[in-house]
């Protein structure tokens, strides 16, 4: 049965005795995953995701904070007490048993009877689709395969919180894209609560019901990945997650609710997004580069910005566009291969930047100090 997992003022300090002159890797952190929720914690190396998921495990114990599953504080509790299992990036499965035994290993030492374990690690096997392959060695294994072992031996667990640590990372990039569809359909007809520890933005956004981005030991943005994609909260997020395009520009007019106005150079903008701004002030705004419209030379019209093609990058089903603006930001756009087919480098065009594609960024959160684990 899925659990719930909240956190409360989570930290973890490393050096100096642990205490509070170390170093945070984990720094107050405030988090609630619903019962049966696919929740990644996404990040840099050195963020403080792994240390949160170990910390959930019971691998490392907290400095200060609470760590709450279905409301009952686990904090100080052995892993092995925990209904939660982890499924690592190495996989950890035992050379010398059989794919067969290293599911039924942690059942054994629970001391299930032999028919029920007979059963319950073949509906494990065959949920991960590797029914035929219980007699092999992890050795006679491809990396995929593995992953799909090491998926059945925490399930067949029944745990109530799967935490996976970038279980994916080890593998080609191929075999990534197909797996990636193969867990998150796992995780819906098992129904259990997943939290996934991962540095590719591309796993996050695909697989994720909500994530949380994390700067430092603390949590920069917590949404859907729509939100957090379309509606970045700083310059962090932004610059993290998916390719960005960061402006400079300068508050012209605030207009609560409605059109602002921002000065790029001497260049009028219109955003119809809030502005967390006051008139007068230096802020960065971000608009992806799937929105930026590329436009021959001379169109009319509202945030519509003379520049230069720079580049053209053959992506396979589009064209990265580099564009040199005529106030020399540097800017990206993908367009339709079709389009990108009549410019070339030095041709002049207009980039038009949509005006609610156009976002004006918050100041990032300072962070309190550096972090030392991923």
């Amino acid at each position: 049965m899925a659990a719930g997992i909240e956190l409360v003022g989570l930290t973890k300090h490393f050096g100096h005795g642990s205490g509070s002159a170390g170093h945070a890797a984990v720094d107050h952190v405030d988090l609630s995953v619903s019962s049966g929720e696919f929740f990644s914690l996404l990040g840099p190396s050195g963020c403080g995701k792994t240390t949160t998921l170990r910390l959930i495990a019971g691998f490392e114990e907290p400095t200060a904070g609470r760590i709450l599953l279905d409301g009952t504080d686990v904090s100080r509790m052995p892993p092995h007490k925990r209904n939660v299992n982890t499924v690592f990036q190495s996989y950890a499965l035992f050379p010398f048993l059989s794919v067969f035994d290293n599911v039924a290993f942690g059942l054994r030492h629970a001391a299930v009877a032999k028919s029920d374990l007979r059963t319950r690690v073949g509906d494990a096997l065959s949920l991960v689709s590797m029914s035929s392959f219980a007699s092999r060695r992890p050795s006679q294994l491809s990396g995929g395969q593995q992953q799909r072992v090491a998926l059945a031996r925490a399930l067949v667990l029944n745990p109530a919180v799967l935490l996976l640590d970038e279980p994916l990372g080890a593998l080609d990039a191929k075999l990534r894209r197909s797996l990636k569809v193969e867990l998150k359909a796992l995780q819906e007809r098992v129904g259990i609560t997943f939290i996934y520890v991962t540095h590719d933005q591309e796993e996050a956004l695909t697989m994720s019901d909500r994530l949380a981005v994390m700067n430092a030991g603390r949590i920069a943005q917590i949404g859907t990945p729509q939100e957090v994609y379309e509606s970045p909260s700083d310059a962090y997020v932004a610059d993290f997650l998916g390719a960005a395009n960061l402006l400079t520009v300068s508050v012209a007019e605030r207009v609560p609710g409605g059109a602002s106005t921002l000065s790029l150079g001497e260049l009028s903008l219109s955003t119809s997004n809030e502005v967390p701004a006051a008139p007068g002030a230096s802020v960065q705004a971000v608009i992806r580069p799937e929105r930026v419209r590329v436009e021959p030379h001379g169109s009319a019209g509202q945030n519509r910005v003379p520049a230069l093609v720079e580049r053209l990058v053959y992506l396979g089903a589009a064209t990265q566009v580099m564009l040199r603006l005529a106030t020399g930001e540097s800017l990206q756009a993908v367009a339709q291969n079709e389009d990108a087919a009549s410019w070339s480098q030095g041709t002049p065009v207009h980039a038009y930047l949509p005006a609610d594609a156009l976002r004006v960024l918050a100041a990032a959160a300072e962070p309190a100090g550096a972090a030392l684990a991923g």
